[in-house]
C-alpha cells in the first residue's frame, strides 16, 4: 500500500477516541461526529487517552486500511479541544509522526512596516 500523503485530504479527529474500535466503529465516527464521507479516499487519524496509540483509516477503492503506531516512550502531539475536524497537511502529518507539536507551534507573524 502506497499513500501519497500530499495528495490525499489528512482528518485528526481531536481530542480522545477508544481505540478498541476498528473499521467499523471508526467508520461510524467519521460519518457521524466528523460528518465526514469515509469513502472520499482521505486519510482520517484517530488517538487514545494517554496519547501513545494512534490509528488511521484510509480507504484505497477496495478496501479499508486500519494503520496503527504505538509509541513505547514518548506521546503524540495531539489537539486537546474537539472543537471541530482539522485537516492537516502532508507536511504537518509528517510532523505530529516525528513528535513535532505543530499545535503549539509559534505562528508566523506578518507586518507591514516596521515602527
Amino acid at each position: 500500500m502506497f499513500i501519497d500523503i500530499e495528495k490525499v485530504q489528512v482528518y485528526v479527529k481531536p481530542g480522545t477516541t477508544d481505540l478498541r474500535k476498528a473499521v467499523n466503529g471508526l467508520s461510524v465516527l467519521i460519518t457521524e461526529e466528523m460528518e465526514l464521507n469515509v469513502l472520499s479516499g482521505s486519510l482520517f487519524m484517530f488517538c487514545n487517552r494517554d496519547r501513545k496509540l494512534l490509528k488511521a483509516i484510509y480507504w484505497d477503492g477496495t478496501g479499508f486500511w486500519l494503520l496503527q503506531k504505538r509509541l513505547e516512550e514518548h506521546k503524540f502531539p495531539w489537539p486537546k479541544s474537539v472543537e471541530a475536524v482539522k485537516e492537516i497537511s502532508g507536511e504537518q502529518l509528517r510532523m505530529m509522526l516525528r513528535g513535532i507539536n505543530f499545535w503549539e507551534a509559534h505562528e508566523r507573524l506578518n507586518y507591514r512596516s516596521v515602527v
